[in-house]
């Protein structure tokens, strides 16, 4: 194909298995949330952009920024037929958003918006374990965890998720319910980052060390309450994830 950026973006839908295997799937469950979280924010605001609320949240945003553009005839021929063997309208319009927006960035960036790429957490959630189904109560089943799409509104008001490395993924994944803590300590001047994992009862604490992987650490309090009086602060996992993201990133390289 001879369009760089839709083809990479083509070939990484392509590599996409949309019904993964469950245990693998299920391993990703945080990042995978997260991700569609972020998704819905950047869609809440490209919507409010386009004046397209109405089909938010899954939608494709291309016609809407440059109703002229097209594809190169290759391109927009190989695309349909990928589309052809995705499962589900509501996939089938992002990934064709998707292609089309990397294409549209590549040959014209100054008629896009200043807003942040809308696809790629989707793509990301994509990679990581396939679909998403929509349940009977019009919820998101993301394999492993239901989650609830909201309004567009209520989406701008989410806090952004800028850490979308894969080491940043990766280290939020974890099997059991997770809680997240923070205190400062005496490296440079970030904060350390401490996490509760409780796996069929049993806990286990863990510190997210130099060497960018969670290790364990010394036995947190108890009680939510004793954990606060020792100086930790509880943290959302996009919180969590950005203080991940702080720690991957090279001293004076931009955020």
């Amino acid at each position: 194909m001879s369009e760089g950026a839709a083809s990479v973006m083509l070939n990484r839908l392509r590599a996409v298995e949309w019904v993964g295997d469950w245990d693998h799937v299920l391993a990703r469950v945080p990042s995978r949330r997260i991700l569609m979280r972020e998704y819905l924010r950047r869609a809440a605001l490209w919507a409010q952009e386009y004046s397209v609320e109405s089909a938010w949240p899954f939608f494709d945003v291309t016609e809407r920024v440059d109703p002229g553009f097209r594809l190169s005839p290759g391109t927009a021929a190989e695309l349909e037929a990928y589309l052809s063997r995705v499962p589900g309208r509501e996939l089938r319009a992002t990934c064709a958003g998707a292609v089309r927006l990397a294409g549209m960035r590549e040959r014209n960036p100054a008629a896009l918006p200043d807003l942040p790429d809308l696809y790629e957490p989707l793509v990301l959630f994509y990679e990581r374990g396939g679909e998403f189904v929509r349940d009977d109560a019009g919820g998101l089943d993301l394999t492993g965890v239901s989650f609830r799409p909201g309004t567009p509104r209520g989406n701008l008001g989410t806090p952004p998720f800028r850490a979308l490395g894969e080491t940043v993924l990766d280290a939020l994944d974890a099997r059991g319910r997770v809680s997240y803590y923070a205190h400062r300590a005496a490296v440079g001047n970030r904060a350390l980052l401490v996490r509760r994992r409780v796996v069929r009862g049993e806990r286990h604490d863990e510190l997210f060390g130099p060497d960018l992987r969670w290790e364990p650490t010394e036995r947190l309090p108890d009680t939510e309450e004793a954990i606060k009086a020792a100086g930790l602060v509880p943290l959302d996992e996009i919180a969590a994830a950005e203080l991940i993201g702080a720690a991957t990133t090279p001293r004076g390289a931009p955020a």
